[in-house]
């Protein structure tokens, strides 16, 4: 006979799943250009350091730059992988990793662009808060970044929209 699942069991999955599925819609954010959804990972009074070269202030503050940088760019996509997340009550520790693949738009009067490939971490602290968890303080680590010149670009699929009329945002609206 198995044992149930003890409540601390049960509520320590709840957080895991929960805090992952921020991680998981925070990239969708970025590349949906959901500003709304991206700011929604962090608490009000969030903070984030992606090191001095790149970004350090409010979670909010960071969303506002990399706005900024992700609208210059022609397409960008992030993924998620070896999510590893530690619960303690209604505060936790997560770090995950991450992959950005990102071109540029065409620059002078070529039609070339770069294509800017980065991995790294993010490395958080959560809280819940309200019945919300969501971001305290975010470490970003790059752990490998490559940016490469790209005279003759494929074409991305059409389909592939940066807002409201991507095909993904009806099915979960």
């Amino acid at each position: 006979m198995t044992d149930p699942i003890s409540s601390d069991a049960l509520e320590t999955l709840v957080a895991k799943q929960a805090i992952t599925e921020v991680i998981y819609g925070y990239c969708r954010a970025l590349d949906r250009m959901d500003k709304d959804a991206a700011y929604a990972i962090w608490h009000d009074d969030g903070t984030a350091d992606y090191g001095e070269d790149i970004y350090q202030g409010t979670g909010w503050g960071f969303v506002d730059w990399v706005w900024t940088a992700h609208a210059a760019m022609s397409t960008h996509s992030h993924q998620i992988t070896n999510v590893l997340i530690q619960v303690n009550g209604d505060r936790a520790v997560s770090e995950a990793y991450v992959t950005v693949a990102l071109r540029t738009l065409p620059f002078g009067d070529s039609a070339d662009v770069a294509d800017i490939y980065s991995r790294g971490r993010y490395v958080d602290q959560w809280s819940l808060r309200d019945g919300r968890w969501a971001i305290d303080h975010r470490n970003y680590i790059t752990d490998h970044s490559v940016t490469l010149p790209n005279s003759d670009p494929a074409p991305h699929d059409p389909r592939s929209i940066r807002g409201p009329e991507d095909l993904s945002v009806a099915l979960f609206d």
